[in-house]
Formats: structure tokens, C-alpha cells, sequence
């Protein structure tokens, strides 16, 4: 989290001038290049070059407008967001009382620590497109129901903290259950975003393999959730496909090639993956059958010599 706060403190705040100073400096520029065009295209014969001169005039002014309010607009409000919400952690301080800092967890550090998560937790839910407040909380969580676990036997028979230990543990582990479900939302998201953007498969591969790597290690601690087991399943349909995706394009190039032989081989890759991972559904059941009749058609094809 301190490398996070870091690069926060790194960003530059964007270009950004109010609007009528801004406006008035596109306007002005406008018709600078408006007279500009106009002066370059007139012959003293045509006058009607003031009409491309005004075209490029208005473009301009155009793209001046799409520059402030879209692109601008759009940096501006990221480097305010992610200053608000370094503000709002920076507010509370980084980590909870140290559960291992004393052999013993008062009731009075109990509070404390619960006071902190709740903080940090509203810090979260405030700025919640952001993973990382997310994640802090749930390592926050980690480290108290780790503690409360290792103190409960320790407690007297008839002790408060008995009473004040459970209640801490069930109220974390609501918070925990809630966090983890969000960072795990968003870094997903992110990550099949960033895996369809990439142009090389292996990248590709490596980032959607990452994202389910994060569902992953949610599901340690809720291997029954509905929504995990959900994304696991529609990753995993997401990494086969990006596999099965490329086998076909390399058996396609081989039979473009007239390497009948190679695109056969390619072809029965792709269903190979298709049929590793016990995933039933329509569409898979679609692809293997076009598969299958592609094979079935190279081999029906004379061999070239």
C-alpha cells in the first residue's frame, strides 16, 4: 500500500484552465488558423476558399472542445479521485494496532482495531473502483481474525474479551467477506480488460492467467461463493478460448499453405484444450463440432504432392 500512496504522490496534476480562458484561447487560435488557410488557398480570383478555411477553422475549435471536456476532463477527475482517496487513507493510520505488538489483545486495542477497519472500510466503499482500498481492508481483516484466533484460548473462563473476541471476529469477517468479494470484482475486470487489449497470445495468456489467479485466492477462503465459482468458471472459458482462438488461426495458415497434415494436428490442439477442462456449453459443443467436420474435410481432400 505505501508503494501505492507513492505512486499517487507522483502524479503530475493535468493541463487545466477554467473554461472561459480556455474557450476564449481555442476561439482565438481558430481564427488565427482560419486566416491562415484563407490566406494560403486565396487566389483573388476564387473567394470561395473561405469556406475550407472555415471547415478547418471549426475543426480545430472541434477538437479544442473534445480536448477539454473529454480527454482533459478525464485526467483531471483520475489524478482528483486518486488524491481523495490517498487523502482518506492517509487519514487513518496505515495499519491497525499490531496485533503481535503485545502478547496480550485488551479490549481496549480490540476497539481500537475494529475503529480502524470500520474506517478503512468507508474509505473503501467511497472510492470503490479503486482495488487497492479493497485490499488493504482485507489484509487488515486477515491480520485481526489471525490474532483473535491465536488470543481466544488464551482468555480466562468468564473474561470479557471472550464476548468481545467473537463479536470482533464475526463483524470482521463480514467485513472481510465483503472487501475480498470487491477487489476481486475489480482486478478481474481490469485484468480480462487488459488480456483483450493485448496483441500477443502469450500476453494475452499471461494476464488472463493472472485474473484467475485473483479468483483463485478468493476462493481459499470462500470456496462455496456462487459468484467466485461463477468467474472461475467463465475464466477459465476465457483462457480456453484465447488457446483454442489461436490453434485455429495456426491451422488455418498451414491449410492456406497446403500443410494439410500440420492443420490436422493444429486442429485436434485446439480440441484438446476445448476438452480439458470438463467445461460444458453450447458454444463449446458448436466449436468442436465445426472442428471436427474441418478435420474431416482436410482428410477427405487428395494429398498434394
Amino acid at each position: 500500500m505505501q508503494q501505492y500512496r507513492e505512486d499517487i504522490n507522483k502524479y503530475r496534476r493535468p493541463f487545466w484552465l477554467p473554461a472561459p480562458n480556455y474557450y476564449f484561447l481555442a476561439g482565438t487560435v481558430s481564427a488565427a488558423f482560419f486566416v491562415f488557410v484563407w490566406g494560403i488557398l486565396h487566389d483573388g480570383i476564387d473567394d470561395s476558399q473561405w469556406i475550407t478555411a472555415a471547415a478547418a477553422a471549426i475543426a480545430v475549435l472541434s477538437g479544442a472542445v473534445f480536448l477539454r471536456e473529454v480527454i482533459l476532463r478525464g485526467a483531471r477527475n483520475r489524478f482528483l479521485s486518486a488524491k481523495r482517496l490517498d487523502k482518506s487513507l492517509q487519514s487513518i493510520s496505515p495499519h491497525p494496532a499490531a496485533p503481535g505488538d503485545s502478547t496480550k489483545l485488551t479490549l481496549e486495542k480490540n476497539s481500537a482495531i475494529l475503529k480502524e477497519i470500520r474506517q478503512k472500510s468507508d474509505a473503501a466503499k467511497v472510492l470503490g473502483k479503486f482495488s487497492e482500498g479493497h485490499k488493504e481492508v482485507v489484509d487488515m481483516c486477515d491480520e485481526y481474525l489471525a490474532a483473535a484466533a491465536r488470543e481466544l484460548p488464551k482468555v480466562g473462563a468468564g473474561s470479557p474479551r471472550i464476548a468481545a473476541l467473537k463479536k470482533g471476529t464475526k463483524i470482521v469477517s463480514g467485513f472481510h467477506h465483503y472487501h475480498m468479494l470487491q477487489w476481486v470484482e475489480i482486478e478481474a475486470r481490469l485484468l480480462t480488460q487488459e488480456a483483450n487489449a493485448r496483441e500477443k497470445i502469450s500476453e494475452k495468456l499471461d494476464t488472463a492467467q493472472r485474473a484467475l489467479g485473483v479468483i483463485e485466492q478468493a476462493l481459499t477462503f470462500y470456496p462455496a461463493e456462487l459468484r467466485l465459482l461463477e468467474s472461475q468458471e467463465a475464466l477459465r472459458d476465457f483462457l480456453s478460448s484465447i488457446k483454442v482462438s489461436n490453434w485455429i488461426e495456426k491451422a488455418e495458415r498451414a491449410y492456406f499453405k497446403g500443410n494439410h497434415k500440420r492443420a490436422i494436428d493444429l486442429y485436434k490442439d485446439a480440441l484438446f484444450d476445448l476438452e480439458r477442462d470438463n467445461i460444458n456449453s453450447t458454444d463449446r459443443q458448436l466449436m468442436m463440432e465445426k472442428i471436427l467436420l474441418e478435420i474431416n474435410r482436410i482428410k477427405g481432400l487428395p494429398a498434394k504432392t
